[in-house]
């Protein structure tokens, strides 16, 4: 078995649980986490720069196995003395007349009705999407995980409660199936040492 096992996470992913159970069982195989942009995760898989990753949903599956393993609360990031801060969630009909700032690494493809296009080029990324929102222009919709990457004082969020979700999966290729692979399969999947493969 190689000595290091290359698991990619997308911005948000929180594998640290896995990560401390991998070091309890595999203490000879080394675990690297590698930082992948969505834009990229599929590439990443398929040209082996990892042995599997955590990827957000959608994703083309062919030649990859994907295991989906967790939906993420989609939340609103608004200005800290933003109206919409008043309520504890919102909905999409709350965000009517606001300015929907949608950035160029969008994960959600959000469509709120009654929203307003921003008069500027969408930020570059989710983190300069949430500082333009900081100062007072706009909100922007991502998940939970990403607000909180990206938690400024200057900025609160609500969830969103009839926002899309986003779907956290655990990808690899279907002909790279190692030991390393189903080992961490197992961890995912919360098989205790001893057990058989499920």
């Amino acid at each position: 078995m190689p000595t290091t096992f290359l698991l990619g996470a997308i911005p948000g992913a929180t594998p640290g649980k896995w990560i401390d159970t991998w070091k309890e069982r595999m203490p000879r195989t080394s675990l690297e986490l590698v930082p992948l942009a969505f834009a990229d995760q599929r590439q990443a898989l398929v040209e082996g720069e990892v042995d599997a990753a955590l990827v957000r949903l959608p994703i083309d599956k062919e030649g990859l196995h994907v295991i989906p393993l967790y939906d993420e609360v989609p939340v609103v990031v608004c200005a800290k003395d933003s109206h919409l801060t008043a309520a504890a969630e919102l909905d999409t009909a709350d965000l009517v007349g606001e300015v929907l700032i949608v950035p160029q690494d969008d994960v959600l493809g959000i469509r709120a009705p009654g929203t307003e296009k921003p008069r500027f080029a969408p930020p570059a990324d989710t983190g300069e999407a949430i500082a333009t929102v900081a100062a007072g222009v706009g909100i922007v919709v991502v998940p939970m995980s990403l607000a909180r990457l990206h938690q400024r004082k200057d900025v609160e969020y609500r969830p969103l409660l009839d926002g899309p979700a986003s779907t956290v999966a655990l990808a690899w290729p279907a002909e790279r199936t190692t030991p390393a692979v189903d080992a961490f399969v197992g961890i995912v999947r919360g098989r205790t040492a001893n057990s058989s493969r499920a």
